[in-house]
């Protein structure tokens, strides 16, 4: 990758990108924090829950892969990028701290859907609108870090000037799909998630490990 017409920001998440001398040992009572909140739910027997953890993991895996790929083709920097102090940089979009939130956002959108699933919340379905209000959440910490200096985007069509495109695109299929997961019985359940999880695989394969994409 050509380094002339990358934004600063940019370069500045690049060196420190998968660098393990950025490292900080906090991340591993994160790792165990992660671990014990799956932990519970399977001592529970709730594996709705877990399903529905684990699918708003895989995508937000699977945003990532695609911003890096955004860099990749546009030499110029990815649809939004991290900056700033971390135990971990994976990729120029995701960092530690926030790969292990979301891998607990699942767990709490669970938590909030009602046992029934036909209830309406102001004329509409549960589901969606809890989706949508904790995209809007979501998008609104981005802004807050946005000011803070630590998350940065690039383009007009994906930023403070078109954040409904991010509420949808960046957050909202993440808590549907979760809801998807979530409400499906048995094998379905495990299809629906580990279907995503084998895309994701697949793509870290071929862009990661052979082209150098990501």
């Amino acid at each position: 990758m050509g380094y002339a017409a990358l934004t600063n920001f940019t370069l500045e998440a690049l060196k420190q990108t998968r660098h393990a001398d950025v490292f900080q040992w906090y991340a591993i009572p994160l790792l165990a924090f992660v671990v014990y909140v799956y932990a519970v739910e399977v001592e529970r027997e709730r594996l709705d829950i877990v399903a529905a953890g684990l699918a708003i993991w895989f995508a937000d895996i699977l945003n990532e892969i695609i911003n890096a790929l955004v860099l990749h083709a546009s030499h110029t920097a990815a649809l939004w990028t991290e900056t700033g102090r971390t135990a971990y940089q994976f990729t120029v979009g995701l960092n530690v701290e926030s790969m292990f939130m979301f891998a607990i956002a699942g767990i709490v959108f669970a938590k909030t859907l009602p046992a029934d699933r036909s209830m309406k919340i102001l004329g509409l379905p549960n589901r969606f609108v809890l989706a949508l209000g904790l995209s809007v959440v979501s998008v609104a910490v981005e802004v807050f870090l946005h000011a803070a200096g630590v998350f940065h985007w690039h383009y007009w069509w994906w930023g403070l000037d078109s954040l409904p495109i991010i509420v949808i695109f960046g957050y909202l299929w993440f808590y549907l799909y979760a809801a998807w997961a979530f409400d499906a019985k048995g094998a379905r359940r495990w299809r629906i998630v580990g279907g995503l999880g084998a895309i994701d695989a697949a793509a870290i394969l071929v862009f990661g490990v052979i082209l150098g994409w990501l």
